[in-house]
């Protein structure tokens, strides 16, 4: 498997903890690009050139515009990721990158995301959802471990060769986009870091 990187932006890190959801009001194609204007709670904050993940993918913010603000998909990140299929009156998940200044309450995410997975099956767990999603390659994915969804970090369990489910509690269901999601939605998915860097260093070690 060659795992593609995805990013617009820099090294900007993220810890996969949403702060805002963003509606998306208007999108225009430019050639190969994407220019969405999302309008959120944090939009009035942000500055031209901050890193911003959008449902996980970090993307430069190019213009503010009182409560929203201006991002570029490029041709790459619309092929590798959901934000091409994203629609006027849709929400995104945002995140602001890590402020190395407090608590890191989730994981390590780049907002480089690495393919997309199906919803597959959503159950109702009187109090939580179960969510099962099918994923071509889960080789770096283990029991318990982390993963990025729409730029949510989260706990994935019952990995199997191409599926993968997760538990979302009421907090993070009302608060990010996945009280959005039903069956065959498409979404982002970062692989942990971690997992890639020994992913890299076995396959080094096999080929010396």
């Amino acid at each position: 498997m060659r795992l593609n990187e995805l990013t617009e932006d820099d090294n900007s890190m993220f810890t996969g903890i949403i702060e805002s959801l963003g509606n998306l009001t208007e999108s225009r194609r430019e050639g190969t690009n994407l220019h969405l204007k999302i309008s959120s709670n944090i939009s009035s904050e942000l500055q031209v050139d901050q890193s911003v993940s959008h449902n996980g993918v970090c993307l430069t913010v190019t213009a503010v515009e009182g409560d929203a603000h201006w991002v570029t998909a490029v041709d790459e990140t619309l092929a590798k990721s959901n934000i091409g299929g994203v629609k006027v009156g849709d929400q995104v998940n945002l995140e602001r990158c890590l402020q190395m200044n407090g608590r890191f309450d989730g994981h390590i995410v780049q907002g480089h995301v690495d393919t997309t997975a199906r919803v597959v099956d959503i159950k109702d767990e009187g109090g939580s959802w179960l969510f099962t999603f099918e994923l071509a390659h889960t080789e770096l994915m283990v029991e318990k471990g982390s993963v990025c969804i729409n730029g949510v970090s989260l706990t994935c369990f019952d990995v199997s060769d191409d599926r993968f489910s997760v538990a979302i509690i009421p907090y993070t269901f009302e608060h990010t986009n996945f009280n959005m999601l039903e069956k065959n939605s498409i979404v982002n998915i970062e692989y942990d870091i971690v997992g890639k860097y020994i992913q890299k260093l076995t396959k080094t070690r096999l080929h010396q």
